[in-house]
This record gives C-alpha cells, structure tokens and sequence, in this order.
C-alpha cells in the first residue's frame, strides 16, 4: 500500500463505501458502545490501521446484540490514498475471524449509507425440529413447536403497505415514529428450515423479531393468521408475539439508487 496523503498537504478527503459481513453472536451489536464489544469498534478501528488515522465509519442500519450481516454497508471519509483492495484486505487483516469486509470502492461525496438507501432487506431462519441445533447454534433461532408456514405467510401479508409498527417496535425504540412501509414479506418452508423475508424502506427496532415472533404464534396454531392484523391495528406491543431471538436475523441487502454503482448483494443464508 502507498502513503497516505493528508488535508494538511493540500489533498481532499475522499468517501469510500464497503460491504461488510459478520457474525454478531460475540458483539453488543453494530453499534459502538461504551464498556461492550461491537462490530463498529472493530471496524472503525481496523481502518485507523490502514488508514493511519482514526476512521469514523456510518452505516445503512444498526443491528442488535446477536443479530448478523451479510450485506452491510458503511461509508467513511479520508485524506488516505490506497487503492480498493488495500482496504478490503488489509482491512479485513486487522479484524476478527467473525467479521470481513467484502468490497471497498470510492463514491460520491453525496452517498451516504444510511440516508441514500432505499430499501433494507432482512431474512429470519428459524429451524423447526424436535431437537434444538449443535453446529448451527448462534445462527438460527429454534423452536419445537411445529409452524404452519403457509399460516404464518398468510398472517404475514397484513403487514404489507405503509403503517403504523408500533405493535412490533421495542419499548425502548429511539425513532421519532413508527410508520414504516413493507414492500415485501414472505413465509416459506424448506424441509425443516422456515425463512421469513422481510423489505422495507427502514426498520424500527427489534420490529423483525417481534414480527417473526408473531408469526410463530399463529404458524403454532396458537392464534389465526387474521389476529397479525388485530395485533397491527392496536398499535400496542404488548398484544403481540414474543421477541424471537437475535441468532436467527440476518441483514442480507441495502438497495440504492442505481447512479452509485455498487456491487450487488451476496445471497441470503440457506441452510439444508
């Protein structure tokens, strides 16, 4: 890699967007935190590295304890000069095992990984079988209770269109409002794997765990497909499902405008 060349020395800075892929079971989530490990620290502190300078990284949408990537995406700024795949690599070099950067490129001083996305898309693996996962702990929830999967995919398509998620936002979920617009939302089953899709233009928080939560409730029988839009309409967390857990949550793509060219998102986890 060559020398970096600062602001100082009359060179701009220059905005670089990545792909990042984790594993969050070891981290407090993406966000840096104080007195926890997060995938952000590792991150950020990764790219000083290369960059020999700190680095503050913003990306399309902070993830939950527990919770992993396969398509994140994060932009930063630096006076730094290294080519793409010095970044990639040499970033990838100073982090953990569990967590890689998949792509660097430069991008317009106007892209910004969170405010320029227009879609986020994330996928719930659950394993529905007697006997809970050994190899595939930390990365899929479980349950024995057999799900219905045409039931849940039936519940499911009342959430679709522009509302009000407040049924399925956490309590203590920072957004100034829970109206969020669901472009897609899908239940199907593959031998003993159920895969629940869910798209949206943004996300509150925990709102994919507690829909997936929901949903195992009527795939179980436990309540018809028609009450998820009881539970939509009452606008009260309380009348819903149970959080389902972080181990099954994958963010899997960011859609943006096509003018940044990035790269296409890898595929959503399949399991057999």
């Amino acid at each position: 890699m060559t020398e970096s060349v600062h602001a100082s020395n009359g060179t701009s800075s220059m905005r670089i967007a990545m792909g990042v892929e984790y594993l969050g079971g070891r981290y407090a989530g993406w966000q840096q935190q104080h007195h926890c490990d997060s995938v952000q620290a590792r991150v950020e502190a990764a790219l000083s590295r290369v960059a020999d300078h700190p680095v503050q990284v913003v990306c399309a949408g902070r993830t939950d304890a527990g919770v992993h990537g396969l398509g994140q995406v994060i932009h930063f700024d630096t006076p730094a000069r290294r080519n793409m795949h010095g970044w990639r690599l040499g970033g990838t070099t100073y982090l953990p095992d569990d967590i890689a950067l998949t792509w660097a490129q430069p991008v317009a001083p106007m892209f910004d990984a969170r405010r320029s996305a227009l879609q986020r898309h994330y996928r719930y693996v659950i394993l529905n079988r007697p006997v809970r996962p050994a190899w595939l702990h930390g990365q899929v929830a479980w349950t024995w209770k057999p799900l219905d999967a045409q039931r849940m995919h039936a519940g499911a398509q009342h959430l679709l269109g522009e509302r009000d998620f407040t049924s399925f936002r956490a309590v203590a979920c920072q957004a100034a409002h829970a109206w969020r617009e669901v472009t897609r939302v899908d239940v199907a089953r593959d031998g003993d794997f159920i895969y629940l899709d869910v798209s949206a233009n943004a996300f509150l928080h925990h709102m994919v765990r507690n829909i997936a939560g929901t949903l195992m409730t009527v795939g179980a029988g436990e309540r018809p497909p028609d009450w998820v839009a009881e539970v939509l309409s009452a606008r009260d967390r309380t009348v819903g499902g149970m959080t389902a857990p972080a181990a099954g949550l994958y963010m899997v793509a960011v859609d943006y405008p096509e003018a940044f060219r990035l790269p296409a998102p890898p595929a959503p986890p399949r399991f057999a």
